[in-house]
């Protein structure tokens, strides 16, 4: 599969452009980006052409990996989609319902397979956790905390302005809900959302499936209380989701696979943009709790 990368930042610095490069069964193109200085930097490093045009790029490839902020990323998931390109896409899926929605539309539109990255979904040992749990049911509660330094440590992503905007709701809660959501069910209604200190998020939510879930989110806590930690209690006792240690690489590799399958077979896979619209429209509603809704 010949497959372009759209955006030159951390990200696609870090997980997608040695991943893509690296990869057996695709033939990295080449790059676009907003800055084309970024992007001939990151195509040189990476033995690839720079694209001046992104509509060139989309000419010239059969997918694309998307590291872009989530707006940026929406409107050109829609253009890539049109162009008959398959997506690798990040989380969160677009800023606004209206925006996910859009690219579902174009998705199912061209008939183009989609995988969207949520890191602990594409981890060996996490993923086999929760397609465990999943299968057990009679869950009672869950409960996520997602602390983060990237503005109070030393993160790659401390001048990332939609991180600034949008907060930890935006950026770590796709992390938790995908997580919660095959194991307990969709969210029926945001219950309870509330702030904490900086700009941490506490919600509380229903599920399908009966049980109900808190998370709280934060990309501001001191660096020495950062960390992740899911528990989840029910008729089997008390699980917690266990640690890894792969790394960003071969994550972003099982995204990839799992993006070839899906063209392959036509199969959806369990995180396509369907799944991140359904993210999206959690996160919004949560967002409506907060601002009084």
């Amino acid at each position: 599969m010949r497959i372009g990368l759209l955006g030159t930042g951390p990200w696609a610095r870090m997980a997608h452009a040695p991943a893509l490069s690296g990869h057996d069964e695709l033939d990295f193109v080449g790059v676009w980006g907003r800055r084309p200085d970024a992007a001939k930097e990151l195509a040189g490093l990476h033995g690839t052409r720079a694209y001046d045009d992104v509509d060139a790029l989309l000419a010239d490839v059969d997918a694309v990996a998307v590291a872009l902020p989530p707006t940026v990323q929406a409107e050109l998931a829609v253009r890539a989609a049109g162009a008959g390109c398959h997506l690798l896409l990040d989380k969160p899926l677009a800023a606004t319902v209206e925006q996910g929605r859009a690219v579902v539309d174009a998705v199912q539109e061209a008939g183009v397979a989609s995988v969207v990255f949520f890191t602990t979904r594409y981890w060996t040992e996490t993923e086999a956790w929760i397609t465990e749990q999943a299968g057990r049911g009679g869950w009672f509660t869950g409960r996520a905390q997602w602390l983060g330094s990237v503005f109070t440590g030393d993160s790659p992503f401390a001048d990332s302005p939609w991180r600034r905007e949008k907060g930890a709701l935006w950026d770590v809660g796709p992390h938790a809900l995908s997580i919660l959501l095959p194991v307990l069910g969709d969210v029926r209604r945001v219950t309870a959302a509330a702030h904490g200190p900086a700009d941490t998020v506490h919600l509380v939510l229903d599920h399908a499936g009966g049980a109900s879930s808190t998370l709280t989110l934060s990309l501001m806590a001191p660096p020495a209380a950062a960390g992740v930690e899911v528990e989840l209690r029910g008729e089997a006792g008390v699980t917690l989701l266990p640690d890894s240690q792969e790394g960003l690489l071969p994550a972003v590799t099982r995204a990839a696979d799992a993006l070839l399958a899906s063209a392959r077979t036509g199969r959806p896979h369990p995180c396509d943009a369907t799944f991140g619209l359904r993210v999206t429209e959690i996160l919004a509603a949560a967002e409506d709790v907060l601002n009084g809704g």
